[in-house]
């Protein structure tokens, strides 16, 4: 059996005070005077000074990492590519955290990506995006970490059992695209040289680890041109075609038979060709180990090491990510000595690879690069710390929340905390995480704030027949509370990379024990960890006042836990996920990849499956807000207009493009829609997320049609009690079409309707209707596979 790879990644760490990267000395060193370290050339030129002065022994080392040599005749030091900062300066080979003690003993830890996501806010997005390059420049200049880092993982969750759905933006593509597109801007900025290089991964249709005997080394995606045009690869185009990332990483499984850094129609056809991203020579890295994955004991690809390291970089990755003690290891100097690998391919990898460090400043001196006097003291700052909180607060989705019982002041009570991550720890942090200044959970939060509390552990995934040494201790701290707080849910345990799970349903011993605690009839809120679970046993027992979900809350979990219980911050994040039925593991395997509901499958994600336990987008407040949609574009703006009835605006498809100015068809303007929210309350002010979703009626486009569409989001601050906010949703075209068949996206004719917000019954607040006129319009022409 193939091992997990992260806890190898745990014992591999650069050990203590060790220098993991190391800027060349293009002043004293070789590298002087040549035109590699000419500032004034473009980097397209110094990297293909620097390839040429390499021998090819050199260069054949640099292809292969944790074993990048450099070269040291020519002032090239080794450079470790896998430095990691999903939601903070994470543990990874390139990255050294000093345990000794400070400096650079740690940096700020973030709600990790799906709590993020779900507080449906891109400017929030930024702002902890542009914090984490910060704090990675303070690594690299004091040589603790590389320029690139791999992140985001952007694949989309579609399959609730998935362990690794947590480190990504949720399951829609628009919500992604717009996380991802907020992200890159602040991870990579928006200077001349690049403040740190992104990495968008797994590309592409990656969402399997370890399920049932398959494996995501050998799993072989089959993926029509439909799906993966409208689902899998839009968090792609957005990363290379609109935001330029520096770097993409091709995943572990195949697709439709070709493994994913070995496929040429992945990388050349639509990367490349398509997408154009081509602009900065940007690079492709696999992901690590996935090379040796080509051979036959996985997807017999190759035959061999040297050829399937012939194979993945003929076809466009252009650095192999290798683990030492997981042979069988590629064999890139047996590649080239076979003649399987010319010289000229192993030339354009390695301008890549160094044309993207020269941007990020690697061959500057420090008075060229805006970002080299970044330090320790820009690490973990009040400012930081207050957004960590906000990560965890905002993204805080209410569930239930029966009589109003939230929120709850505690001061003059006394408290039960009870539950797994009661006593708060790691397990609040989720995958990839660093080590951040501090843990504040909820037993921490609860002491700061003077309270009254007792604390009581619980169980995990554990299931009901197992032997119970939790149940006792936590009656006995509940009985002698006034409130009753139950810190429950998954963690890491229960799924995380190379671990994905078999049942979504709450773990039997956790909702034992929650219906225990329930019985005592006392206020019972329940804050729940990890992914979602079905909801369902609590949504029903009136003796659970209320629910929060917190996904996984970063370092300040506790402390977010407790301002929401009480109101000092109030509610307003929506489930960036579908909460499925226990049942709908049985209906649909982890393994099927087609997103429309046929006989023998109930269809993925809400745009497909209308059976949720609580919806994609849904979300409760502490308050009541009237939500209206307050208008369409006008039609004055989109002349020529036609105006069939008295209640339908209709515009014309030929008019649309034809006052387009965008480098793409999809992303025309089709105009802003204005909504407005009204606090209807008389106590609380809270933000508002305003969802907007698109319909296609009978008639428009081909069946089947989709059930609705996110196209739009806003979060709208601070409303208070009376208060009215309006924003304006900017929709595109794309935002109105379809995929057809071929994967072409097109615009079709027809009624639309949008839709404003979600209720527990997935309905909308208000809608309108509009008609498109005109023939058909294929906006992108999507790259057809290879025969």
């Amino acid at each position: 059996m193939k091992l997990a790879l992260l806890p190898l990644v745990r014992a591999v760490l650069v050990a203590n005070g060790a220098r993991a990267f190391q800027f060349p000395d293009c002043e004293q060193g070789p590298l002087a005077n040549t035109t590699a370290c000419d500032t004034t050339a473009s980097p397209t030129d110094r990297a293909a000074a620097l390839v040429k002065m390499l021998n090819i022994t050199e260069k054949l080392s640099n292809l292969t990492h944790s074993n990048s040599l450099g070269a040291e005749r020519v002032g090239l030091p080794p450079y470790e590519w896998w430095s990691e900062a999903l939601h903070g300066v994470a543990a990874s080979p390139g990255v050294s955290f000093n345990r000794t003690g400070s400096p650079f003993s740690s940096a700020t830890s973030f709600a990790n990506s799906i709590t993020i996501s779900a507080a449906f806010d891109d400017d929030l997005v930024y702002k902890i995006a542009t914090v984490i390059s910060t704090e990675a420049r303070a690594f690299i200049n004091a040589g603790r970490a590389g320029l690139d880092f791999w992140t985001p993982n952007i694949n989309p969750y579609k399959d609730p059992r998935w362990g690794r759905g947590s480190e990504t933006p949720g399951e829609d593509p628009v919500r992604i695209k717009g996380y991802v597109k907020a992200l890159l801007a602040g991870l990579e900025g928006d200077e001349a040289v690049r403040k740190v290089i992104a990495t968008c991964k797994h590309y592409a249709a990656y969402d399997l680890e370890r399920w049932q005997g398959m494996t995501r080394y050998k799993f072989d995606a089959v993926v029509s041109s439909q799906d993966l045009s409208e689902y899998y690869l839009p968090p792609f185009q957005q990363c290379a075609r609109d935001s330029h990332v520096g770097s993409i990483m091709c995943s572990y499984n195949a697709l439709n038979g070709t493994p994913a850094c070995a496929s040429t129609y992945l990388m050349d056809d639509i990367l490349r060709g398509h997408w154009n991203w081509t602009a900065h020579s940007n690079y492709v890295t696999s992901d690590c180990n996935a090379i040796q994955d080509f051979l036959p004991s996985w997807h017999n690809f190759s035959q061999t090491p040297a050829a399937a390291a012939a194979a993945a970089l003929v076809a466009g990755t252009d650095t192999i990510c290798e683990v030492p003690g997981f042979p069988p290891m590629s064999d890139v100097a047996g590649a080239y000595n076979q003649s399987l690998l010319p010289e000229a391919v192993v030339d354009r990898a390695l301008r890549r690879l160094y044309e993207g460090l020269i941007r990020a400043g690697y061959l500057d001196p420090p008075s060229a690069s805006p970002y080299r006097s970044i330090g320790w003291a820009d690490v973990s700052t009040p400012a930081a710390q207050a957004l960590a909180l906000q990560s965890a607060t905002d993204g805080t989705v209410l569930l239930k929340n029966s009589n109003n019982t939230l929120p709850l002041g505690l001061a003059n009570k006394s408290v039960a905390l009870v539950g797994h991550w009661a006593a708060g720890g790691r397990q609040m942090l989720g995958g990839y995480s660093g080590i951040p200044p501090y843990l504040l959970g909820p037993a921490l939060a609860a002491q700061q704030r003077n309270l009254t509390y007792r604390v009581a552990g619980g169980p995990v995934a554990q299931t009901i027949t197992a032997t119970d040494t939790w149940t006792a201790p936590a009656l006995a701290a509940a009985r002698q509370a006034d409130v009753v707080l139950y810190f429950g849910g998954t963690d890491q345990s229960i799924a995380a990379e190379d671990h994905d799970r078999d049942a979504i349903a709450w773990p039997g011993a956790q909702l034992a024990l929650i219906t225990t605690l329930a019985a005592l009839g006392k206020p019972l809120i329940v804050i729940q960890l990890g992914d979602q679970v079905d909801d369902s046993p609590l949504l029903r027992n009136a003796n659970v006042s209320a629910i929060l979900w917190a996904g996984y809350p970063g370092q300040a979990g506790g402390a977010a836990a407790l301002d929401i219980v009480t109101g000092v911050s109030a509610p307003a994040g929506r489930l960036p996920v579908t909460q499925y039925p226990a049942a709908y593991t049985e209906q649909v395997p982890l393994t099927e990849m087609a997103l429309r509901g046929n006989g023998g499958s109930p269809g993925r994600t809400y745009r497909w499956y209308n059976s949720s336990v609580l919806p994609f987008g849904f979300g409760l407040h502490y308050t009541t807000f009237d939500a209206r949609l307050a208008g369409l574009p006008p039609p004055s703006s989109l002349l020529p207009f036609d105006s069939t009835s008295t209640n339908t605006t209709t515009y014309s498809i030929p008019a649309l493009l034809a006052s387009c100015n965008a480098p793409h068809l999809d992303l025309c303007p089709f105009g802003a829609v204005r909504v407005q929210a009204t606090n209807t309350g008389s106590t609380t002010t809270s933000d508002f997320v305003a969802l907007a979703f698109v319909r296609h009626e009978p008639g428009t486009g081909p069946e089947p049609r989709p059930r609705k569409t996110l196209a739009a989001y806003v979060r709208l601050r601070a409303i208070a009690p009376g208060r009215a906010v309006t924003a304006d949703l900017r929709l595109t075209l794309g935002n109105l079409a379809r995929a057809d068949g071929a994967g072409n996206t097109v615009l079709y004719p027809g009624t639309y309707t949008l839709l404003l917000d979600v209720d527990e019954h997935d309905g909308a607040v208000d809608e309108a209707r509009f008609e498109l006129v005109g023939d058909e319009a294929v906006l992108d022409h999507f790259p057809q596979p290879r025969t």
